[in-house]
């Protein structure tokens, strides 16, 4: 039995088949290769075309057969994981009818806060354990007020694994995990939030049927199964947003475990048996993939926007051929970069700086003795501090990790980053050879009951193991940057 997994991400689509026998990966692919666009109608803005990830996610499938490892028609069962909180809109035929409000998007941060304060304060934490802030159903209120004629022909609002989903198989679900990240979920009472409904005035009708997370989604229609090279009637039999996604890739299930990753955006994501959550709603709760009435797990997620994004555009603003390059020249440099610091922040609202808009800001630059590797080890210790900044936060709401997981991919293939992000906390890192979308296919094996979620990682063991060095020089380099962050957030008070 082999099983796909799908992961949709903000930069592109990966696609990995796996054997459910020896949990394997067989065959994984990315498309395209070139970094997805993000359309920005207006300053804070983020949107992306559902369309393309369906175009992608098909030429991604279509890739990955052609590597000829495997018999596509062996393929029995189909996992998704997705960039989490966007929405999309669909009319009564399945119609896009916008572009997807994607996870950076600031439009909707004050629609929130009013909302935080309708509702009450207490009452939003200690029952959605969250702000409604920036996230799903605020977007979606923001489109109800804005612009009223795409509204009234909304049949269904979902988040974009929902409607990768559904391309695949005509059918619209969702699940708890999706619900709460979207900040629909109420888990004193186990159900969709009557207080965010009737706040916003939304219709129950326009969220989809809520199920488990490991259930079945659909079955892939015989007109995309004949596209795609895949029997028909198979089926979609996990959703999963990214983070909890890459949580469950790296077996962390279990109250007290830790996961990181260092993608477009940068996550901390740690489980707890506790509804627990930040008073300032600086770090977010969650319901986890394995999260159930009778068996809470929480998935506590610090979201910081600006991390690889901020890479990218420093590779492309110096025109280096590509990111080994970069940590190549980055390594030269000794840590401090000389006294250049830089302020990650430049993509959108910021939810563990109080959803302010900081903007990424290079200080000290010394035109004397900076150079274009200072610039690049400047932005990687840059991210590492912002990483502690909001550890920091998460450790003071009782999540206070000894160790962490991480896959070995995106920044953490970078030794200077590795070493800083290690340093900077004062915790071991164990980086492990996983993937979203491998992930994603074994969430389709435990949805399918191939194997149970306690066997899957049984003899799963890290590649690399990395420990604190130097941290009394990093604290003092960290204490540094965190001055220059107070100067910011002081200026915009």
């Amino acid at each position: 039995m082999l099983l796909l997994g799908i992961d949709v991400g903000t930069s592109s689509v990966k696609v990995s088949v796996v054997d459910s026998q020896t949990r394997k990966c067989i065959s994984s692919v990315q498309f395209p290769e070139a970094e997805s666009e993000i359309i920005v109608p207006a300053p804070g803005w983020a949107e992306q075309r559902p369309e393309m990830w369906w175009e992608q996610v098909q030429q991604a499938i279509l890739k990955c057969h052609a590597s000829g490892k495997y018999n596509s028609t062996d393929i029995s069962a189909i996992g998704i994981a997705y960039q989490m909180h966007g929405l999309m809109l669909v009319d009564k035929d399945q119609n896009c009818l916008r572009n997807s409000i994607i996870w950076c998007d600031s439009r909707a941060v004050e629609i929130g806060n009013d909302a935080f304060n309708a509702i009450g304060k207490e009452k939003s934490l200690s029952h959605m354990l969250n702000s409604p802030g920036n996230f799903t159903a605020s977007k979606l209120s923001w489109v109800k007020d804005n612009e009223p004629e795409v509204f009234a022909k909304a049949d269904k609002a979902m988040l974009p694994g929902d409607f990768i989903a559904m391309k695949l198989t005509g059918e619209i679900t969702t699940s708890v995990s999706a619900m709460s990240e979207g900040v629909f979920w109420d888990f004193v009472n186990d159900a969709v939030s009557k207080d965010v409904m009737e706040h916003f005035g939304f219709s129950q009708t326009l969220l989809p049927k809520v199920q488990d997370v490991f259930s079945e989604h659909g079955r892939l229609s015989p007109e995309v199964a004949e596209l795609l090279g895949l029997s028909a009637g198979i089926s979609v039999t996990y959703k999963s947003g990214d983070q909890p996604n890459n949580a469950l890739s790296l077996n962390v299930l279990k109250p007290g475990e830790v996961a990181a990753t260092a993608g477009t955006s940068g996550v901390i994501y740690g489980v707890s048996d506790k509804l627990i959550y930040d008073q300032d709603s600086r770090i977010n709760s969650f319901a986890h993939v394995n999260y159930s009435s009778n068996e809470k797990r929480i998935g506590v997620l610090l979201c910081i926007n600006g991390v690889g994004i901020l890479n990218k555009w420093v590779k492309a603003l110096s025109g280096a051929p590509d990111y080994k390059r970069m940590n190549e020249e980055a390594v030269a440099i000794k840590p401090g970069s000389d006294g250049l610091r830089v302020l990650p922040f430049g993509n959108g609202a910021e939810r563990m700086l109080n959803n302010k808009i900081v903007g990424a800001h290079f200080k000290n630059i010394d035109l004397n003795i900076h150079s274009q590797a200072h610039v690049f080890r400047a932005s990687q210790e840059g991210i590492a501090f912002a990483f502690r900044y909001g550890l920091d936060i998460m450790r003071k709401n009782g999540m206070s990790p000894q160790i962490i997981r991480a896959g070995k991919a995106n920044m953490f293939l970078s030794k200077v980053f590795c070493q800083s992000f290690v340093n900077a906390c004062n915790t071991p890192v164990e980086l492990f050879e996983n993937d979203g979308s491998v992930g994603a296919a074994i969430g389709a094996g435990i949805g399918a009951g191939a194997f149970g979620i306690d066997e899957v990682f049984a003899h799963m063991s890290a590649a690399k193991r990395i420990e604190p060095k130097q941290h009394e020089l990093y604290e003092e380099l960290y204490q540094d940057w965190k001055t220059e962050l107070n100067k910011e957030l002081t200026s915009r008070h």
